[in-house]
């Protein structure tokens, strides 16, 4: 893909037209690509990176204490921790279709990074402090409340999801577990597919790229499922 054109696509995405391209070309490079092309090392993401955490968290704490007062503060740090994890940002990142602008080295490229959660939340984060540079807190904050925080609190029930599974199954005294009944696709991009069992009776199916991705996805299931008995 034409990179001037998917650097046009991502400020879509963001809704921001970027003053500074760099930027925005910095957020969307892997270090792989800064290695082939002889780059130097703060031309990748990594530094935009630890800016964008901040950023992420500083706006997700102050959501969680403007919309909910009644909260102590364990919980909202938990709350917190649901939303800004690694998997939560990834699948945040996939929804709008940001990894397919991310640029790899050749051998990252094929040994499947454009599909690693830890790489795809990493660019989540560099996107959002590229936006603080570029914007300033209101445009990163904007892009925060329109990608990461939509429907928080069903995020934070799937990705909570076998926690809460589990205590619900341990309170009425029934047993749970999670049973692989298939795997395909090539070592670098497998697709995991798993039955939850409760009781040794299947109430619900889930697939993801690792097992655990597909238990998290099929506990989700039923709750669900559960929640409507």
């Amino acid at each position: 893909m034409n990179q001037q054109r998917g650097y046009l696509k991502v400020e879509k995405l963001t809704g921001h037209t970027y003053l500074n391209h760099e930027l925005l070309c910095q957020a969307l490079t892997h270090s792989s690509y800064t290695n082939e092309n002889k780059q130097v090392y703060y031309e990748d993401y990594e530094r935009l990176e630890f800016l964008g955490d901040a950023v992420l968290e500083l706006t997700t704490s102050e959501f969680l204490y403007m919309n909910h007062p009644e909260m102590r503060e364990g919980n909202m740090t938990k709350m917190r921790a649901s939303l800004v994890c690694e998997s939560t940002l990834a699948s945040c990142a996939r929804k709008i279709g940001l990894e397919k602008y991310i640029l790899f080295g050749k051998g990252e490229e094929q040994t499947g990074g454009r599909n690693r959660d830890s790489i795809i939340s990493d660019v989540m984060e560099a996107v959002i402090g590229s936006l603080y540079l570029d914007g300033g807190i209101e445009v990163a904050k904007r892009f925060i409340y329109q990608c990461v925080l939509d429907h928080y609190e069903d995020k934070i029930l799937f990705y909570d999801s076998k926690t809460i599974l589990q205590e619900r199954v341990q309170e009425k005294g029934r047993s749970l577990s999670y049973e692989l009944v298939d795997e395909c696709g090539p070592a670098h991009d497998r697709t995991y597919k798993v039955n939850c069992m409760i009781n040794k009776k299947k109430v619900s199916e889930g697939s993801g790229r690792t097992k655990k991705g597909a238990e998290q996805e099929a506990a989700y299931q039923a709750l669900l499922i559960l929640n409507e008995k």
